[in-house]
């Protein structure tokens, strides 16, 4: 029997990867147990059809779980990659001169295809190209267009369709390919809450996806390019979300340039009230280990002071030998951190002004209340889920409970940090609205007896946009039993 999920007790969340090790629905259901808030499918392996299943299984278990649930669809993106070789593999020395070209001949020691037109007219002399993930690094000599002349700075194994990095140019390639085009109508048809679009160049390849996304997803771009470091604000700028993918990140730049842009990003991301997920490696060692090493828990904590919305499994939970230890461990790391004294100071070094509007204006004051006086937990009504994003903005010292009438809103609520959702009807007074407020909080046992809340709404009720209510309110009386029983 799957029992009901409430309120995690903590603010950041966890998301999860699928895949063999966990793409059933009794395992999805421990993971949820375990403390997973969302869930990525990964585009880059398996077919459709299976992903189907894993849709269904996450959908089906919203009603038992009583709480909403979040898909994030990660798109494969355009990588670049080598031909294959006679023998399946070749040994490159340091040194040696090594030979790309568009040649379909299977590769030697010597040479081997790059079936990427564009390469050949946007590299040139002196810039790198890194074979898989960076193992071997080859540095550009001469350039024509059929041909990429090498010198092997770093030798090693090179086999058969090896990845391509190429951190020195602007690749003129399109974020999309023509998979990801199919996998994307797909995701939008599965319902997706998120779309990740991955290998991000540009401010025009997040406008592209949005033409064809429209409003019928959230989209998550990676951050995962040296180009996307350089154009950041337009990036970040047409998304919803931003994802900082360390594993790309950290072969085309300098593994120790990967901490301080891992926090310019969260830090950004945070000033202009957009979801940020951290994410690769965070806990590698847990794919074959139960317990994570003391860098990997110290890693996890330094992206949740930093006050990321969310970090993120990859294999661990995807193809790991202990799927459910890893969630677990994650949360444990949350608690831990959330418990430290100094935790509040620390998340708040990033500085999240208000924007002139009356949304910014109440959602900041909502944090000072809770501040000053105890406080519960802070309500929220909202149609867009536009305010909630506001007020979690701040990093607010309680939980946030959001309570909406669209289910899609709810379900997009999975990835944003410290926040509750509840899918409800609307209220049509303000008595109905302070009623119902008292009454979620009791029930998922966010507040009890003689404590307050600090609710925020909109009048008139349920207009779009009109967050214009404050009101703090306290649970007293023959009120507990009331709503206890409602």
């Amino acid at each position: 029997m799957v029992q009901a999920v409430g309120p995690r007790g903590r603010k950041v969340r966890i998301l999860a990867t699928l895949g063999p090790a966990s793409d059933t629905r009794e395992m999805i259901a421990k993971l949820m147990a375990a403390g997973a808030d969302a869930f990525r499918i990964n585009m880059s392996h398996g077919d459709q059809a299976a992903k189907i299943k894993l849709v269904q299984a996450i959908r089906s278990l919203e009603e038992q779980t009583r709480r909403p649930s979040t898909i994030l669809f990660d798109l494969q993106g355009p990588k670049l990659r080598v031909g294959r070789f006679a023998g399946g593999g070749v040994e490159v020395p340091t040194g040696s001169r090594f030979l790309l070209d568009r040649s379909s001949e299977p590769g030697t020691p010597e040479r081997v295809e790059l079936p990427h037109a564009e390469l050949f007219e946007a590299v040139g002399e002196g810039d790198r190209l890194l074979i898989d993930d960076g193992k071997v690094r080859l540095r550009v000599s001469a350039v024509t267009p059929d041909r990429i002349e090498t010198i092997v700075e770093v030798g090693g194994r090179i086999s058969d369709n090896k990845g391509v990095n190429v951190p020195d140019v602007l690749v003129p390639i399109p974020a999309l390919t023509e998979k990801d085009r199919s996998d994307l109508q797909f995701a939008l048809d599965q319902g997706a809450d998120f779309i990740a679009l991955s290998f991000v160049q540009r401010a025009e390849d997040v406008e592209e996806a949005r033409a064809l996304i429209g409003d019928k997803a959230a989209l998550m771009v990676k951050i995962e390019k040296p180009a996307a470091i350089e154009r950041l604000e337009g990036i970040l700028a047409h998304a919803d979300a931003a994802m900082v993918a360390r594993g790309d990140l950290g072969v085309e730049l300098p593994p120790e340039a990967v901490p301080a842009l891992q926090k310019q990003i969260v830090a950004r991301c945070r000033e202009l009230g957009k979801p940020v997920i951290v994410a690769t490696q965070m806990l590698e060692s847990m794919i074959h280990s139960p317990t994570a090493t003391r860098a990997e828990v110290s890693d996890v904590a330094n992206a949740i002071y930093d006050g990321a919305d969310a970090v993120m499994l990859s294999a661990e939970s995807a193809a790991g030998d202990y799927p459910c230890e890893a969630v677990q461990m994650m949360d444990r790391i949350g608690r831990s951190v959330e418990a430290d004294p100094g935790y509040a100071a620390r998340v708040h070094f990033t500085a999240t002004p208000a924007e002139p509007t009356t949304a910014d204006a109440l959602s900041e004051s909502a944090g000072s209340i809770a501040n000053t006086v105890p406080i519960a937990a802070m309500v929220c009504y909202t149609s867009t889920g536009s305010t909630a994003r506001r007020i979690a903005r701040e990093r607010g010292p309680v939980p946030l409970l959001v309570m909406t009438a669209s289910k899609t809103v709810a379900r997009r609520m999975g990835l944003v940090w410290g926040v509750h959702a509840v899918n409800t009807r609307d209220v049509s007074s303000f008595e109905e609205m302070v009623a119902k407020a008292k009454r979620m909080a009791l029930r998922t046992k966010l507040a009890g007896g003689g404590q307050r809340l600090v609710i925020l709404a909109g009048i008139p009720f349920g207009k779009t946009g009109s967050t214009n209510v404050m009101h703090v309110a306290q649970l007293v009386g023959d009120e507990l039993d009331d709503y206890a029983g409602a």
